[in-house]
């Protein structure tokens, strides 16, 4: 692959991993629109490793307290980001299994299809206005229940449907289960933590191995470094702004890209 190419990956993908726009649509849609073969799903996951390690450093916090706080749970005690790991814990395992299944299966490349990103976009963009727009803003990190990360989980899986977006779709199930935008936002990117980890360590293993035809793992790594510095900006201005912005302007960029998607499609 060459340098530009990884490069417009790296920018396409940090840049919307977090946002509710769908980053494996804009990955799909980048080779499309600049004319280069399609770089498969392994790069891609290599992409997410480098939004992982903004994720990390961002919430540099919330990832020594959930540390700290799994020690603490192995002692009998509940800390604050003890229970934080716990509903990390149980809104994980959907996506992992629904992901390997897809992934084993051959199908996670057989979805790849312009026209269903573009139908993805604009569907799941009508939930996230309805629950930004409806949800209450009662609910924190701190008082958010096991059973609403589960639900949140289970919203999770949906992401594998490219299209959806997977901090689009636990957005808008923590906005629709009472989460304050600051808050839901949060737990989302959070949340990517361990499935971006899981995901990123299956890329990584089949890179090295050449499981990819004109991938290799040196160009994974390339762009998981650059995707990471566009991740981290991304990050920082959303959670600047989400509070007072809301997630309408991500509606209406969800349904513009999904409309002249299919118009060109025609």
């Amino acid at each position: 692959m060459t340098l530009f190419t990884l490069i417009l990956l790296a920018v396409v993908q940090g840049l919307t991993e977090f946002l509710p726009v769908s980053s494996s649509a804009h990955l799909i849609l980048a080779p499309e629109a600049a004319g280069f073969e399609d770089q498969g799903v392994l790069i891609d996951l290599m992409a997410h490793v480098g939004s992982l390690a903004a994720v990390l450093i961002y919430f540099r916090r919330d990832v020594m307290a959930v540390i700290t706080g799994k020690f603490a749970l192995l002692q009998g005690k509940v800390t604050e980001g003890g229970r934080l790991a716990l509903l990390i814990a149980v809104a994980t395992p959907p996506v992992l299994i629904f992901g390997g299944i897809l992934y084993f299966a051959g199908l996670a490349e057989a979805m790849r299809s312009p026209v269903l990103l573009a139908w993805m976009l604009i569907l799941f963009a009508i939930p996230l206005w309805a629950a930004d727009h409806f949800g209450r803003k009662t609910v924190t990190t701190q008082t958010l229940g096991y059973r609403s990360a589960v639900l949140i989980g289970l919203a999770q899986a949906l992401a594998l449907i490219p299209g959806a977006s997977r901090s689009g779709v636990t957005m808008t199930a923590a906005r629709a289960l009472g989460m304050e935008r600051a808050d839901a936002a949060r737990f989302s990117m959070l949340m990517s933590i361990p499935v971006i980890a899981a995901f990123g360590l299956v890329a990584v293993i089949e890179l090295s191995r050449g499981g990819e035809l004109g991938a290799s793992l040196t160009d994974g790594l390339i762009i998981a470094v650059l995707s990471f510095f566009a991740a981290y900006l991304a990050i920082a201005v959303l959670m600047r702004f989400v509070a007072r912005i809301g997630f309408l302007p991500f509606v209406i960029y969800r349904f513009i890209l999904g409309g002249l998607i299919l118009w060109l499609m025609v």
